[in-house]
């Protein structure tokens, strides 16, 4: 309404007010859209006429009181000052009217139906009345009132011409009333007067914002109010609401939508019901066989045909009427061009519908779309609306619209659709591959949810109605949670299969090399497939590209890489995407690179597949991408890096959830957390149990390595050793023993220094010198690391610069900073301070940028080569240093040879070696920082 449109009607009634108490009667009609202010017209109006000597008697029509005869005439003499024996005469004539039912049939426009005395009796009781006094007689909402009342009413309009009653009805202008003879005959006499109020002009929205909210709110907020509410005043205040409490349209504006189409009649409510059904106008037009842009085209230039034809349909109504209805809910600020002004509307109406009526919108609303051809997309989502699948066709549609919808990574859409076809599907067969598509939809939200179809599937297969390609899938999934000997029993299928057709051959061809380095326990159990099968299945763009990268993984894992590794890994990257198919290719290929020792190629391509990932909404690859980037981490020295993408990948997946794949990030976190002396934070995870089939795979390597270097930080050297020495027996057993993976050699040959086995220990470094060769210089610089630790100590700087040359090419900051430690000990132990001081001062560098607490640590208290003084690191060797640290605190010779378990006179040798290495005569001249330095070394050689 406009805002001076309220004066000047207000104005109005009171001119004709004033010729009412003249005795000329007079009726205004007060119309239009829902929120114009008609009914606050009206009560400021009946509030004035006391004003003017004049008495108001009020009435309101309500839809639900629509049906009661004479309730609204009731209303009126009920507030009526009659005498007693007026008010008995006239409650009498009230009760004989209703009790004999007095209404007219819907359809019916005559008055014949009515008993003319009753209606007479009961307006002469007014017109009496206003002999004694001025009426103003006040009836909002009169299209609600019930038939009866409005055929007293029109009675008496016919007969206040002379008389001093002023009746005032207000409706809005689009309702259906206003082809009734109610209407008809009120209108028409000469001295009714129409008075229609309109919404809000943008002018009157900003002034009226600027007027509660003040000049900022109205700068910030006016022009969407008016555009989202059409001047509505209702959805204006709503709308405020909403934008001074979180800056959006919200659950004001819903209810503020939903309370319009409460105050409209029924017909506009059902067809706006069926427009928030229905969706967007784009789905309207795909309904009609018309081209989206030429829909909104003539949608947008007020052509809502489109609209009009398609609710009329779904409505049972007919195109006429509703196209009125439309019409009427764009004048009331609803809808434009044919839809709700704002997602927030259209929600708030869906949620007022009944729940069996939105269903049953919905049920009939599938049959239309799917009779107009439109996409399977939207047919499927009226169908998930209803939870119906029932018609002969609606199956079809549903895996239609899953396949789509995986294709555009609308995998939870995907899910839900699948999920409805997979309840309604009868036949077995069909089920069982509705099901195996299902599986690998769920898997890329969360790889623990397809274990409840494992089952089914299995069961599927023995009954022979699951294909050979997915079966291999199965076995996948089966392997995945651990059920070793069902995915046995899948295998052993396959091979009792006569012949294995195309696709469960290229499916083999390409799972062979992705077993041979994830499952390689399991490749004795999958069926032959010859050279020539394998070469026509590597055809397929997809089939070759997934056998091409997880042979090369194969290979790097068994041979080690090749000079092409590096340049065939990034050439499959750049040609992948992360679809449904493609997830392994890339795992696989970035895995290559990364234990071709090229960490620092492979980290770009990591982070581009994780963003891709988490743009197309696929929680399982972005964990199991975050897995790889922390193996990558790990490889460049960025523990803190390696530590967050193992920890985000346990929480975007729980470790629950990950299967056997579990011991990836969870080995990682552990290296991670070791080198970082986090060992309280991280001692959950390292108690946490873990799949016991998970030793049969590549993570259970990567766990038993992880779990390894934290037993040894922890202090448990042997525990350390049981785990090093079996992560070593498996993958030589698998035939996976290259360096560039897991150097289980230097681990197990730290392990034995740290337990005094100097011999053993020198022969694994020499063993994996030789087996490292030209490959791994990452690994050959932490074997010379350890050599120099079991060399003599003159030998000892040039190995460790040796050490430092190799890792600092090969990229691992945090092994360059450990090589860099011994190198500053080694200079103090040969009396080189200022040497030690350089290097020292570049290991405290790096070790602060890893992050390596205990590393840090040990040269602050222990490397002294900065300050010129030399320290007892790299001098003494661990076994001197121990005996070394409880002779500092106090113990006797005898209580160090019960605490080491050796005997006495090793004790004393070992301090006769220490006296003479640190230049000391006597236990009390030992350095006190000893035992600390002992603690520390021993922290960073785990």
């Amino acid at each position: 309404m406009a805002i001076d449109e309220r004066r000047e009607g207000l104005t109005s009634l009171e001119d004709l007010l004033t010729e009412t108490v003249a005795g000329k009667g007079r009726i205004a009609m007060v119309t239009g859209a829902i929120a114009t202010g008609k009914s606050e017209l009206l009560y400021a109006f009946s509030e004035q006429a006391f004003e003017h000597g004049a008495l108001p008697l009020t009435a309101t029509g309500s839809l639900a009181e629509s049906g009661l005869p004479l309730g609204v005439l009731a209303q009126l003499l009920h507030n009526a000052p009659l005498t007693e024996e007026q008010r008995a005469a006239t409650m009498n004539l009230l009760h004989e009217g209703m009790s004999s039912q007095l209404s007219i049939d819907p359809q019916a426009e005559a008055i014949g139906h009515m008993d003319v005395q009753i209606v007479d009796a009961l307006c002469s009781a007014l017109l009496e009345l206003s002999e004694r006094c001025p009426l103003v007689i006040a009836v909002d909402d009169v299209h609600h009132a019930d038939r009866a009342s409005q055929l007293c009413l029109a009675y008496l309009a016919r007969r206040v011409k002379f008389a001093q009653v002023m009746l005032v009805f207000s409706a809005p202008d689009h309702s259906a009333y206003v082809q009734t003879l109610f209407h008809t005959e009120v209108l028409r006499q000469p001295h009714c007067r129409p008075i229609r109020l309109t919404h809000l002009s943008a002018e009157d929205v900003e002034r009226w914002v600027t007027g509660r909210a003040g000049a900022e709110a109205a700068g910030r907020y006016a022009a969407d109010c008016y555009a989202l509410s059409g001047g509505n005043r209702l959805l204006v205040s709503a709308l405020m609401e909403d934008f001074q409490a979180t800056g959006a349209p919200g659950a004001r504006y819903g209810e503020g939508t939903v309370a319009c189409l409460r105050r409209a009649d029924r017909r506009m409510t059902v067809v706006a019901r069926a427009l928030a059904v229905l969706g967007e106008p784009a789905s309207i037009g795909r309904l009609l066989g018309g081209g989206e842009a030429a829909v909104i085209k003539l949608l947008s230039s007020g052509d809502v045909a489109g609209a009009e034809t398609t609710a009329g349909r779904l409505l049972g109504e007919g195109e006429a009427a509703v196209a009125k209805a439309i019409q009427a809910l764009a004048g009331a600020g609803v809808l434009e061009h044919g839809h709700f002004r704002h997602p927030a509307a259209r929600a708030a109406v869906l949620a007022d519908l009944d729940a069996a009526e939105r269903i049953d919108l919905h049920r009939r609303a599938a049959e239309l779309t799917y009779e107009s051809g439109a996409p399977a997309s939207v047919v499927a989502e009226h169908l998930l609306q209803a939870s119906h699948a029932g018609d002969p066709w609606a199956i079809s549609v549903l895996e239609e619209a899953a396949r789509q919808a995986l294709r555009d990574d609308g995998v939870e859409s995907a899910i839900e659709y699948l999920k409805l076809a997979w309840r309604a599907c009868v036949d077995e067969r069909r089920r069982a591959r509705i099901t195996t598509t299902l599986v690998r939809a769920e898997w890329r939200i969360n790889p623990s949810a397809p274990a409840t179809h494992l089952a089914e599937l299995t069961d599927a297969l023995h009954k022979g109605y699951l294909g050979g390609g997915d079966t291999v899938v199965l076995a996948k999934a089966l392997l995945w949670h651990g059920h070793v000997e069902d995915a046995k029993d899948v295998l052993a299928h396959l091979n009792e299969l006569p012949e294995l057709d195309q696709e469960t051959v290229a499916e083999l061809a390409a799972a062979r090399p992705w077993f041979r380095s994830l499952y390689p326990s399991f490749l004795p159990h999958l069926p032959k497939v010859s050279g020539e099968q394998a070469s026509n299945a590597a055809s397929s763009a997809g089939v070759g590209r997934r056998m091409e990268s997880a042979g090369l993984l194969a290979g790097v894992l068994t041979q080690g890489p090749r000079e092409e590794t590096v340049a065939t890994a990034e050439r499959i990257l750049r040609g992948s995407r992360l679809d449904e198919m493609t997830m392994d290719t890339v795992e696989t290929a970035l895995l290559a690179l990364t234990y071709t020792d090229r960490p620092g190629k492979a980290a770009p391509w990591c982070d581009a597949f994780i963003d891709e990932a988490a743009s197309r909404r696929a929680p399982s690859r972005q964990a199991r991408l975050s897995a790889i980037r922390a193996e990558i981490g790990l490889r460049r020295g960025d523990l803190a890096a390696a530590a967050y993408d193992a920890q985000r990948a346990l929480e975007i997946i729980p470790a629950t959830s990950w299967g056997v794949a579990v011991g990836g990030p969870l080995g990682s976190l552990l290296l991670a957390g070791a080198a970082m002396g986090r060992l309280d934070e991280h001692m959950r995870l390292f108690n946490q149990p873990v799949p016991e089939a998970m030793l049969e795979t590549r993570f259970g390597l990567q766990y038993l390595h992880g779990k390894g270097r934290f037993n040894l930080m922890a202090g448990q050297p042997h525990q350390a050793l049981r785990d090093f020495q079996l992560c070593g027996e498996l993958m030589s057993r698998w035939e996976l023993d290259v360096p560039g993976f897991i150097a289980w050699r230097t681990d197990v040959a730290e392990t034995l220094i740290r337990l005094g086995d100097h011999e053993e220990a020198r022969r694994l470094i020499d063993e994996q010198l030789a087996r490292c060769g030209q490959q791994s210089r990452r690994v050959q610089g932490i074997a010379m690391r350890l050599l120099a630790a079991v060399s003599e100590t003159r030998h000892r700087p040039m190995l460790l610069r040796k050490s430092a040359d190799l890792l600092q090419s090969g990229g691992d900051r945090y092994e360059l900073a450990r090589a860099l430690f011994d190198l500053t000990a080694a200079y103090h132990a040969n009396g080189e301070y200022r040497r030690a001081g350089m290097f020292g001062r570049r290991a405290r560098l790096l070790a602060a940028e890893c992050q390596a607490e205990p590393l840090t640590l040990a040269l602050n208290r222990g490397g002294k080569g900065d300050q010129g003084t030399p320290g007892v690191t790299g001098i003494l060797s661990d076994a001197e240093r121990r005996v070394a640290a409880l002779a500092a605190e106090g113990y006797t010779n005898r209580e160090i040879s019960t605490k080491l378990f050796i005997t006495v006179s090793t004790v004393e040798q070992h301090l006769t070696r220490i006296y003479r290495k640190l230049n000391v005569t006597r236990r009390t001249e030992l350095p006190a920082s000893l035992t600390g330095e002992n603690s520390m070394r021993a922290q960073v050689f785990s």
